[in-house]
């Protein structure tokens, strides 16, 4: 079998800088390394990737040296494929996993290490803890959930041209749903449409977020469904693609054959909103202050009664189900924009909703998503 020739999605000094940056921060909290099992944690730090991700898996990382990847012997394929490092071990359905992690810990940083772990992810259940703890019985463990998560909020150039890429693919999923929102068409016809543009247009998955209309598109979350549009429906649409598994998206409202005078006005007044949020937004800026201006933008307006949406939350390299990185602006934040830093950022209210993707610049911020900005009313 011929050589597997590498498919990075970064260059190999880009993963060599973030392995650098964490295992600065291991040696500053006195730990001979980490167990990284977060999947996007093990993706951003050695470029190993696969559909299967939701498998037992994780990055063993010195606070010296150079990572080893922890996955199922058949992904191996995709760790010489996409990985920056060589360093793997494999283990085998019917195996122990755990015994077989353990063995790897013990053999790489000795039988009673100081080991740094991701304890919010979601991949290591609280029995899969438990049985490393026995299996380990000298380890001591410090969470240090957030160390990766955090380094992940500011994005490099090149992350941000994937989610630049990202944002052009949404324009097309959202111009071919507008087509699609007929008149008799279904729920499902739509996302078809819009499934099938974004992936021609080179999204990573299909699939819209939001996508519902009638009574659903009062709620938050809908998903497609059998329903059948009609005339004057309101339809929500929230394009989510990705390119590299790196996300961009936004949200329209659509008019199905007719708008009236107030839903022109409901529109235009959150678009309003919207933009004097968005022209808040700049470096050193903190987060609360856009926030506000969504807020009592809404309520001044008398769209609602009460507004408990986050405002902006940090997108970037996300897999399912992760939604978001943890970082949101609320009345609360007391973090502020700084560049390289990239946003979905929404308003909703009265049934209708209007969001961009945005990367934080040196100057200000950058739209990624950069579809009309008004209310979508189709012909018929």
């Amino acid at each position: 079998m011929s050589a597997t020739v590498k498919e990075l999605w970064f260059t190999e000094d880009e993963y060599r800088a973030r392995v650098a940056r964490v295992q600065s921060d291991l040696r500053g909290r006195g730990l001979d390394g980490l167990l990284a099992f977060q999947a996007e944690s093990v993706t951003w730090l050695t470029g190993y990737f696969t559909r299967a991700y939701g498998g037992f898996q994780c990055v063993l990382l010195p606070a010296e040296g150079d990572p080893a990847v922890f996955c199922r012997d058949v992904s191996a394929y995709y760790v010489d494929l996409r990985g920056a490092f060589q360093d793997r071990v494999l283990w085998s359905d019917g195996e122990d996993q755990t015994a077989v992690l353990a063995d790897a810990v013990t053999n790489r940083f000795g039988k009673a290490p100081r080991l740094g772990i991701e304890m919010s992810s979601w991949h290591l259940s609280a029995a899969r803890f438990a049985a490393l703890r026995a299996a380990l019985p000298r380890a001591v463990f410090e969470d240090v959930g957030g160390l990766v998560a955090k380094l992940r909020l500011i994005k490099s150039p090149a992350e941000v041209a994937y989610q630049r890429h990202a944002g052009r693919v949404a324009e097309a999923g959202m111009r071919a749903g507008a087509e699609a929102a007929r008149v008799t068409a279904g729920e499902r016809e739509v996302a078809a449409a819009v499934c099938s543009a974004m992936i021609l247009a080179g999204s990573d998955e299909p699939g819209p977020g939001v996508l519902s209309s009638g009574e659903r598109a009062f709620h938050l979350h809908g998903g497609y469904s059998d329903r059948v549009l009609r005339r004057g429906d309101t339809v929500q649409l929230e394009v989510t693609p990705n390119v590299r598994q790196y996300h961009a998206r936004f949200m329209r409202t659509i008019k199905v054959g007719a708008a009236s005078d107030e839903d022109r006005r409901i529109a235009g007044a959150l678009i309003d909103i919207q933009n004097r949020a968005l022209a808040a937004v700049a470096p050193g800026v903190p987060a609360a202050e856009p926030d506000k201006i969504y807020r009592e933008g809404v309520l001044s307006a008398g769209l609602a009664e009460t507004y408990t949406n986050k405002t902006f939350y940090s997108i970037g390299l996300l897999l399912r189900p992760t939604g978001g990185e943890p970082l949101e602006a609320t009345p609360t934040a007391e973090w502020a924009f700084a560049p390289g830093m990239t946003f979905h950022t929404y308003v909703l209210a009265a049934g209708f909703g209007f969001s961009e993707s945005i990367a934080i610049t040196e100057g200000g911020y950058e739209r990624l998503t950069n579809f009309p900005r008004e209310l979508i009313v189709t012909d018929s």
